[in-house]
């Protein structure tokens, strides 16, 4: 009997044992839980992590909105007449200086847009990992277009500032260079366009459905997107009449959808879940 006692003790599991047993337990547990990858918003200690990445979103956001209305809405402008090459060298000549800032103002812009995909695919992949996935691909492809894009731009300033162009082309030629180089970056940007028009689209999905956002503000985003890509169908398709009229119209959903979201991001950074989701979440 104290042989038959002393073998049962030594088939015993031994604290060490249990404590294994109960982690492998608790691990697949975890494992099973369909709400493991959600950011925490139980209390208001684990709100700071979603609200201060929403902060740093919407910090990053308003960069890209800056520095992308300075180079395209102010600087272009001032250096690029459509279909008048004296005009256009002459323009880029006498803001040289200026141009070479928009070039790596909107250079800046690009690479700020990643890192804003980066964090909002970081906040909202837990709603729906494939369209944060394809959000940020499509941030990244529309980045990499704007950064070639940029080259066409700062080429036009060496092209009309630098004497061996004219002594090469004559100053009709450079002067047309400069143009056809400037109208390059100008459709370049439509281009790019549909990129920013589609990240807009599983943005604004994500929200919807997280709960983080108003509804209201996630279908905005999707119907703002949808007007980029008429914007630059309209610009290829029917150009005479789609830059004239259809385009200052379809751009103004995104426009409100951006600001909105920008503001949204920087004031209130997420939404708060309701009592009762809390306890549900808790349970």
């Amino acid at each position: 009997m104290q042989q038959q006692s002393a073998v049962e003790i030594a088939q015993r599991p031994g604290p060490e044992a249990k404590a294994n047993a109960q982690l492998r337990e608790s691990a697949l547990k975890e494992e099973m839980n369909p709400n493991r990858n959600a950011p925490r918003l139980l209390g208001e200690s684990t709100m700071t992590s979603p609200k201060r990445l929403a902060r740093i979103a919407g910090v990053l956001y308003l960069l890209v909105f800056i520095s992308g209305v300075f180079a395209q809405g102010f600087v272009l402008p001032k250096i690029y007449a459509a279909g008048d090459a004296a005009t256009t060298a002459g323009n880029v000549v006498a803001n040289s200086g200026l141009a070479r800032i928009g070039v790596v103002a909107d250079l800046f812009q690009a690479t700020v847009l990643v890192f804003l995909g980066m964090t909002l695919y970081i906040l909202l992949k837990h709603v729906h990992q494939s369209a944060a996935r394809a959000m940020l691909v499509i941030v990244a492809i529309g980045s990499a277009i704007i950064c070639l894009n940029d080259v066409f731009t700062f080429e036009s300033v060496r092209v009309a500032t630098e004497s061996s162009y004219v002594a090469a082309l004559g100053t009709a030629g450079s002067s047309a260079l400069v143009l056809l180089l400037l109208d390059i970056q100008h459709y370049g940007f439509y281009i790019a366009q549909i990129f920013f028009g589609l990240w807009l689209v599983p943005l604004g999905y994500l929200a919807y459905k997280s709960g983080m956002f108003p509804k209201a503000l996630g279908v905005l985003l999707i119907v703002g997107g949808a007007g980029l890509l008429v914007e630059m169908l309209a610009t290829f398709l029917v150009p005479d009449f789609g830059e004239a009229k259809i385009n200052v119209f379809v751009t103004i959903p995104s426009a409100v959808a951006e600001i909105l979201m920008i503001g949204y991001l920087l004031v209130i950074g997420v939404k708060a879940p309701k009592p009762a989701a809390r306890i549900v979440a808790a349970a």
